[in-house]
């Protein structure tokens, strides 16, 4: 049998995919000196020249007036994940129970082997606030009643827990969890993270916007060591009228975009991050490019961050807090962060998020061009901080989530006030 050569079959070589090589640091290197000779841009006067063409929107959640019916019994539920992710259960659970007419025990934390965090529902929220705010529409209590307890010999996992299915529509908790609820008096759901659809009524939205927007506020000691840092930033941001640009990423990816968006070396920096690996040399590249970049940690002094530092929960609290009121967050994360940051800030902002979220794919080709000069990366990159700003005032659409997306449910347009009543499954 012959055999078959295969000397003149032509080889394919396959080119990495954009991005699959780390490549940053040599472009970063090889475009230096034009971008430090390059200062002519003042991106923080001009960024957001076109974010309110369609008018501004306002918060407009209103104020229950009808009064609370007779409770039908309590539900307690766990919060498990991080910040952001125990806020997702929190507010959910605010609407569950406002539409099952429940008195809420305030949540219990979860503890992850992850996450390591020991902090209690009041060592990151304001409880206080939290249970004035909602007392005209769901009743929240900090325990369950002794009388109720004594039913299950005072020991809460003798209590019914409900595992539900996430993403659950409303109309489950309404067929399914109701009855057992008046029955029993008091239910458990855990895990309960993600266990509510993101549509939902009206009037169960404006019980999520109730919890996350006006009722969830940061505890004392929180709050005032962010207002501390947002004070400092300002002042270190002296020369650009008290404005700085917060920053969910880090290295050279971020430096290289910023400085190509035209915000120049005098920008101040918030770098919202956890512990960096080789902070030092990780760090230095970023630092070269803006050298007022700040940190909670360089802002702080230990003294301040020591009753913060071992809780991963009240330390993202703060980042959270620095970076709802720069002039300019940046990110290209994902995770429950940015989606909720994002949500905040257009509650805050007459319904724009003031945001930069540059497409990923997009920086990962730049960014790996071997060839690519300084004015085109900056064209490029000045086209994508524009489309940031044309995208103006988004509307929460099918299958998007009221924290992300607060409008129309938890804002009006001026010329549009008419806010849902609230209902009840009674």
């Amino acid at each position: 049998m012959g055999s078959i050569s295969l000397d003149g079959v032509p080889r394919i070589i396959s080119r990495p995919a954009p991005g699959s090589l780390y490549r940053s640091p040599q472009l970063y290197a090889r475009l230096r000196p034009e971008m430090d000779a390059d200062n002519a841009t003042d991106a923080l006067a001009t960024v957001w020249r076109h974010a309110y063409k369609g008018g501004v929107w306002q918060p407009c959640i209103s104020n229950n007036t009808y009064g609370l019916p007779e409770p039908n019994g309590y539900i307690y539920v766990e919060a498990n994940g991080g910040l952001n992710q125990q806020r997702t259960s929190i507010c959910n659970a605010v609407a569950v129970a406002g539409f099952l007419n429940a008195t809420l025990v305030i949540p219990n934390f979860h503890y992850h082997s992850i996450w390591r965090d020991p902090s209690k529902f009041s060592d990151i929220y304001d409880q206080d606030h939290f249970v004035q705010r909602l007392k005209n529409d769901v009743r929240v209590v900090d325990k369950v009643p002794g009388f109720i307890m004594e039913r299950f010999s005072n020991n809460l996992s003798n209590v019914y827990n409900f595992k539900i299915k996430a993403w659950s529509p409303i109309q489950y908790y309404k067929d399914v969890v109701l009855p057992k609820l008046i029955e029993e008096r008091l239910i458990r759901i855990s895990p309960f993270a993600n266990r509510l659809s993101v549509d939902a009524p009206p009037a169960v939205q404006r019980l999520r916007c109730l919890a996350n927007f006006e009722a969830l506020k940061f505890s004392k000691p929180i709050t005032a060591l962010s207002d501390t840092l947002i004070s400092r930033m300002r002042e270190k941001s002296v020369e650009n009228n008290g404005k700085y640009v917060a920053v969910h990423l880090r290295f050279e990816e971020v430096g290289l975009m910023l400085r190509g968006m035209g915000f120049s070396n005098k920008t101040s920096i918030y770098l919202a991050s956890g512990r960096i690996y080789k902070a030092e040399k990780n760090m230095a590249p970023l630092l070269e490019m803006f050298p007022l970049l700040q940190t909670k940690e360089t802002l702080a002094s230990d003294e301040e961050l020591a009753p913060f530092k071992n809780f991963s929960s009240r330390m993202a609290a703060i980042d959270y807090s620095v970076c709802v009121h720069s002039e300019v967050f940046v990110t290209t994360q994902g995770g429950n962060f940015p989606h909720f940051l994002l949500g905040h800030r257009r509650y805050l902002y007459g319904g724009h998020s003031k945001t930069i979220k540059p497409d990923k794919r997009r920086l990962a080709i730049l960014f790996d061009s071997p060839r690519i000069g300084w004015k085109s990366l900056k064209r490029q990159l000045l086209n994508m901080r524009s489309h940031s700003d044309a995208k103006g005032i988004q509307m929460k659409r099918a299958n998007e989530s009221v924290y992300t997306f607060p409008s129309p449910d938890c804002m009006c347009h001026p010329n549009k006030s008419e806010r849902p009543k609230p209902i009840q499954a009674r």
